[in-house]
């Protein structure tokens, strides 16, 4: 269901949201600019939520770019507390799932493109919702994630055209990464970002994931890459 308190932030329809989940219900934000190209849906990692302050800021930074996001839960506060349940990526996948078929279903953004952003475990359950959604995800984007959690059996059923990133100080992560490329019979991208470390904490280095995200984002959702 659509909140009906929109409000605009700049150019920005902002609406907070209530994504029905089987037996849950999950809060969220679906903000889309004026003439906006696309929608990403964003998928957290472990102990994190809708108000992830490096996903809010690659948010803006796609808004920036005329698309539009949807940040939510993919947990209830207690889901959230159970250790296993942040690691449990089928349950996490259909989340994003159902907030995909809200968006395509009952949202303002129902004719638009989807686009995947994931970060840690949210990495895992985006390429596998992609992988059941077939040709409907137009891109998907890692932020120092898990792709391997999404399993040998759904990565090469993924179509979406899929860009990893990696912290260059994140070695496990990055054979994990590599790991989960070589199965990927998609277009695909693996960055590493020379410095970054598993949050991307390291100055400038998160502003480097929003302009890559922006850009892979803009490129395989709108056909429209951004100028230098």
């Amino acid at each position: 269901m659509m909140s009906q308190h929109a409000h605009e932030s700049g150019q920005d329809a902002v609406s907070p949201v209530e994504i029905r989940a089987g037996a849950v219900r999950l809060p969220g934000e679906l903000a889309l600019p004026r003439n906006a190209k696309g929608v990403v849906l964003f998928a957290h990692g472990s102990g994190s939520s809708r108000h992830s302050p490096r996903n809010t800021y690659v948010a803006r930074v796609l808004r920036d770019a005329a698309l539009g996001t949807l940040l939510f839960d993919l947990l209830t506060p207690a889901e959230d507390v159970d250790y296993a349940t942040r690691f449990d990526i089928p349950l996490l996948t259909s989340r994003l799932l159902a907030a995909t078929d809200w968006i395509v279903r009952d949202s303002s953004a129902s004719a638009l493109p989807i686009g995947y952003f994931g970060a840690s475990t949210g990495a895992a359950a985006a390429l596998a919702a992609a992988a059941v959604r077939g040709k409907r995800i137009a891109a998907v984007v890692s932020r120092g994630g898990r792709p391997d959690l999404a399993g040998a059996d759904a990565l090469p059923r993924v179509t979406a055209p899929t860009l990893l990133i990696v912290g260059g100080h994140d070695p496990t992560v990055i054979t994990l990464n590599r790991e989960a490329y070589a199965l990927l019979a998609c277009a695909k991208e693996l960055r590493i970002v020379p410095g970054a470390t598993h949050l991307f904490e390291e100055p400038g280095t998160l502003e480097q994931v929003a302009a890559a995200a922006s850009d892979w984002f803009a490129r395989w959702l709108t056909g429209e890459p951004r100028a230098p």
